[in-house]
C-alpha cells in the first residue's frame, strides 16, 4: 500500500497504508457482530499469511489527495441487523482513522463476505 501524505504547521507527515489498514481492521474487530476481517482476494490472502498481520486483513485504504476511502471485508455474526452493524462499523472504522491520521475519510465501504453461526 501507498504511503499517505499530508502537510499541517508541524511539516510533512507521511504514513504508511499498512499502519492505516491495521488500525482501521482492530476498529472493525472491535465492532459488536464482526466475526473475522476476510482477504478479498487470493494474493491478498497469500501476502497477509505471510506477513502475519490480521488486523490488515480485509481492509483496503484508497488515497484521493488529502482525503482516505477504506473498504472493509467482514464476517458478521449470525442473527444480528446488517444494517446496524454495518453502520456502526462505518462509524467506528471512520472515528479510528480520522482520530489516528488527523485526515478525513471520505467513504468507509463495508463488504459483508459471510455470516458465522
Amino acid at each position: 500500500m501507498r504511503a499517505v501524505n499530508t502537510n499541517n504547521y508541524y511539516g510533512n507527515i507521511s504514513i504508511s497504508g499498512d499502519a492505516i489498514a491495521v488500525v482501521a481492521g482492530f476498529s472493525a474487530l472491535e465492532c459488536y457482530g464482526v466475526i473475522d476481517l476476510v482477504s478479498h482476494s487470493i494474493k491478498d490472502s497469500v501476502k497477509y499469511l505471510i506477513k502475519k498481520q490480521p488486523y490488515a486483513k480485509g481492509v483496503k485504504i484508497i488515497n484521493n489527495g488529502n482525503r482516505i476511502s477504506v473498504d472493509i471485508y467482514c464476517i458478521l455474526k449470525y442473527g444480528v441487523s446488517l444494517s446496524a452493524v454495518g453502520e456502526s462499523l462505518k462509524k467506528a472504522v471512520k472515528y479510528g482513522v480520522e482520530n489516528f491520521t488527523g485526515m478525513i475519510v471520505d467513504a468507509v465501504n463495508v463488504h459483508v463476505c459471510g455470516v458465522q453461526v
